[in-house]
């Protein structure tokens, strides 16, 4: 089974696959610390907080623009 698999998987594709992954996870790595460094680096709780609170606003956004553009194509 395990060979039908190997035979079956694009090791350039697997390669590319795994670029992305470290790239994503070194940006994500380089926002993280600046906003450790930024946003109120002495009062961690609070920067947490304010980070959630941004987020959520952010997501909410999204959501009602999407929600928008689906009513006005639907028109």
């Amino acid at each position: 089974m395990l060979e039908r698999i190997i035979e079956r998987v694009d090791f350039g594709d697997a390669l590319i696959i795994l670029i992305v992954v470290f790239a994503t996870v070194s940006f994500w790595r380089g926002v993280w610390g600046l906003m450790d460094v930024y946003l109120f680096p002495t009062k961690r709780i609070l920067s947490l907080a304010v980070s959630v609170i941004i987020s959520l606003i952010i997501l909410f956004a999204i959501s009602m623009y999407k929600g928008n553009r689906r009513k006005r194509s639907k028109k």
